[in-house]
């Protein structure tokens, strides 16, 4: 889908960064050669915590409350509800990443995979369309220099 908001053209390229990455991930947990290279994982873990600080917060505080009051509350509820199995997923990707558990640390990420790209494809179907329709030029603008920080 070709979205025309600022906001949501932004979301969609971290979604397609996240998917992107976490392919990787699942690709070196398949592997043979476990663990990965040192620098896969740090990245994971870097876009892990810009993913459940930033974005998460982003949407929580900005974007679910607008479609709650457009009456899409339930998949706001549900997308918030993912956020936080998500972040609870990813400590204990984190934690095995800084005990270097290499097992535990294949058995989370995959988790974590799993959880994020189901997340990213509602997103995609349910919540970035809504905005679409949500936002007008005015708010988009705003909600994107905000997002920039």
């Amino acid at each position: 889908m070709d979205f025309n908001r600022q906001i949501s053209r932004r979301l969609h390229e971290e979604h397609e960064a996240t998917l992107a990455l976490w392919n990787r991930f699942e690709q070196a947990a398949g592997a043979r050669s476990w663990p990965p290279e040192v620098e896969l994982l740090r990245r994971c873990a870097a876009a892990l915590a810009e993913e459940v600080s930033h974005h998460f917060a982003f949407e929580e505080a900005e974007l679910f409350p607008r479609m709650a009051e457009a009456g899409e509350g339930d998949i706001a509820e549900l997308l918030a509800e993912e956020h936080a199995a998500i972040r609870a997923a990813a400590q204990e990707f984190s934690a095995a990443l800084q005990a270097q558990d290499w097992q535990r640390l294949r058995t989370a990420g995959l988790e974590l995979s799993e959880r994020l790209v189901g997340h990213v494809q509602k997103e995609e179907m349910s919540l970035l369309p809504a905005i679409e329709d949500l936002l007008d030029d005015e708010s988009d603008a705003r909600l994107a220099l905000a997002y920039a920080g």
